[in-house]
């Protein structure tokens, strides 16, 4: 297209003065569209606008510890200005999938580990994958499921500062199945032996029996 050039109507002010009666009033210039400026001849792909509507794709560099709904920020690659104004920024939303083994609290992660009874009754060491490779976790004698142990410093980093937050394993006391003949007439000779150390082998079982039965001896005056 042709070169910009001042505008015949407004002579470059971007406004108009329109008399309305005994008043008067300043409009923005019709012609121009308040620029001061027209192009007679304007580009036919652009329409005179400086702009075309165009599609592209970037690459985006995600920095450690972005969280769900986190915004990164792309300096000049928005909307292209018009008239050659300089074009505004992009803005990209993270939607963080979610994991198979790790779930996020702020910078701390959880995840659940199944345990066997035998190590969780006589204790052990387990294998716990990180962010960062595996490591050692000590599990000691009568862990009850659901514990949560912390292994500090194995969370996700602050996307803001350098705290890094911690990893908490919840263990899952997994009870064993298939068995065979042997192997059930072993646990049962095995649960008889509990049984003849009273209360001390399970304290949280014969705690709760207890709350019941107070329970029901109340509902029962």
């Amino acid at each position: 297209g042709s070169k910009k050039k001042t505008c015949n109507t407004c002579h470059g002010q971007g406004q108009v003065r329109m008399q309305q009666g005994f008043f008067a009033v300043q409009q923005t210039c019709p012609t121009c569209q308040g620029l001061g400026e027209v192009i007679e001849e304007p580009c036919d792909q652009c329409h005179g606008h400086g702009r075309l509507n165009e599609t592209k794709t970037l690459s985006v560099k995600i920095p450690p510890g972005v969280d769900d709904g986190d915004r990164i920020r792309l300096s000049g690659e928005g909307e292209a200005g018009e008239y050659g104004a300089p074009a505004g920024d992009l803005f990209v939303e993270v939607s963080v999938k979610p994991h198979k083994i790790f779930t996020r609290e702020g910078n701390d992660l959880y995840c659940e580990m199944p345990v066997s009874f035998v190590t969780a009754t006589l204790g052990g060491e387990l294998e716990v994958p990180t962010l960062n490779g595996k490591v050692r976790l000590k599990i000691p004698a009568e862990t009850q499921t659901g514990k949560l142990f912390k292994i500090n410093g194995k969370g996700v980093k602050s996307v803001r500062s350098n705290h890094v937050g911690n990893l908490l394993v919840r263990v899952i006391i997994e009870t064993p199945v298939n068995l065979n003949k042997e192997q059930t007439e072993l646990l049962e000779k095995f649960q008889a032996s509990l049984g003849q150390g009273g209360k001390r082998h399970s304290p949280q079982e014969s705690g709760w029996l207890d709350d019941i039965k107070g329970f029901w001896e109340k509902m029962t005056k």
